[in-house]
């Protein structure tokens, strides 16, 4: 069929198999530019290895490194009258590139916070990879289910303490205008820890040490993103904000509890992006488009894989790792720049309708927004008939 891109509100409901191949392969081409990574991972399990910052993780390692990568999604596959999910046809690109550059990987498409998942992660792992050095934990999922209690959570967007009234731009309509969110109450902050906190990553590295399959040395890092004094109402000092400290906490836990495998555990700050996650996130887009309008005037501009690249080449596995203030990998330094940070706010307080194309980046936001699902991808022709239905090889 021909796919054109279905949007309603913040998500695309609909993506395009070649789109998002060629979209991957963007991301190969500039790994492989960068050279090879000195004494980057071998071994890999990626996390939510899908899209955004965990597909970023997994190419940088194969393509930068030469790892083996064992992938974890949860994607829908394709029907003749249905495309897949991008995450889907992401990740049969990614095993296409890496079978033709002769580097193993496998992939387990389910519910990354179940039992059954993990064990079958850790026998994929003990019959075909040995030990892993490297886990990069990076799902986003709106709501969990916990394997000890059967009870299913789900996390809000929302501030904590007060209400908030603040401007946005409403994607639907291309317009500024402003949103208002109630504080959250108790049971939404918890719900919102359960979901995106650090209880399930700690239970994968526990699962995985229990199985003797981290190697000596192991490192593993979880995501965050922190911003400052602009995002904050909606983001640090909100629902998603408590659930990123119970990262911290989970960090602590993990360095204890891989001590004598002397595991390196890490959160890491990484960039405000076009995600399919930050696009539902109220502030996002308008935040994301001063952000991108400033970086890319001064040339600083990292999309996804830059910032994975980077993290990687400087931070894990740099000589000389930089930290925030809170002892996190910190990779958005460009980012949070006081300088940088004035120009996005004074972009933020003068912008109206009339003015989004001239003092914001929101056409390469939006841009960017569709080629998370395959779309507006150079070299892609959208008129042409494409097969729904892709396999990914070897989905265990």
């Amino acid at each position: 069929m021909v796919i054109k891109p279905k949007i309603r509100g913040f998500i695309c409901t609909n993506a395009h198999p070649a789109g998002c191949a060629a979209h991957v392969q963007e991301q190969i081409d500039y790994v492989k530019a960068q050279g090879q990574l000195e004494n980057g991972p071998k071994n890999v399990l990626v996390i939510g290895a899908s899209t955004g910052y965990g597909l970023a993780s997994r190419i940088t390692a194969a393509f930068g490194s030469g790892a083996k990568t064992l992938g974890i999604f949860f994607e829908k596959e394709g029907t003749e009258k249905k495309p897949a999910s991008a995450g889907w046809y992401n990740t049969a690109a990614f095993q296409n590139a890496a079978e033709a550059a002769g580097l193993w990987s496998k992939n387990i498409n389910g519910d990354a916070f179940s039992d059954e998942l993990k064990a079958k992660t850790v026998e994929t792992i003990k019959a075909e990879m040995g030990k892993v050095d490297l886990v990069i934990y990076s799902l986003a999922s709106p709501r969990r289910t916990d394997p000890k209690t059967g009870e299913t959570h789900s996390s809000v967007l929302k501030p904590i303490g007060q209400d908030i009234t603040t401007k946005n731009l409403n994607t639907s309509k291309r317009i500024i205008d402003s949103i208002s969110v109630e504080a959250a109450n108790e049971d939404e902050i918890a719900n919102t820890v359960k979901v995106m906190g650090g209880e399930d990553w700690e239970l994968w590295i526990n699962a995985l040490k229990d199985a003797d399959v981290l190697a000596e040395g192991f490192k593993t890092s979880a995501y965050t993103y922190i911003g400052k004094e602009l995002t904050w109402p909606i983001y640090g000092h909100a629902t998603i904000g408590k659930a990123k400290e119970d990262l911290d906490r989970a960090t602590k836990a993990i360095r204890e509890a891989t001590a004598e495998l002397k595991g390196e555990a890490y959160v890491s700050s990484l960039n405000a992006v076009v995600t399919q996650a930050s696009s539902a996130i109220p502030i996002m887009p308008l935040y994301i488009s001063a952000l991108f309008k400033v970086t890319k005037a001064d040339g600083t501009y990292e999309g996804t894989i830059e910032q994975i690249h980077g993290l990687f080449n400087e931070n894990l596995y740099g000589a000389t790792p930089r930290f925030d203030d809170g002892g996190h990998l910190f990779q958005n330094y460009k980012e949070l720049e006081d300088d940088v940070q004035a120009r996005i706010q004074h972009i933020w307080d003068t912008v109206d309708t009339d003015t989004i194309d001239e003092l914001t980046d929101y056409v390469g936001y939006h841009n960017e927004f569709l080629k998370l699902f395959g779309f507006g991808v150079d070299g892609v022709d959208y008129e042409q008939d494409v097969d729904t239905v892709v396999e990914i090889n070897n989905l265990v």
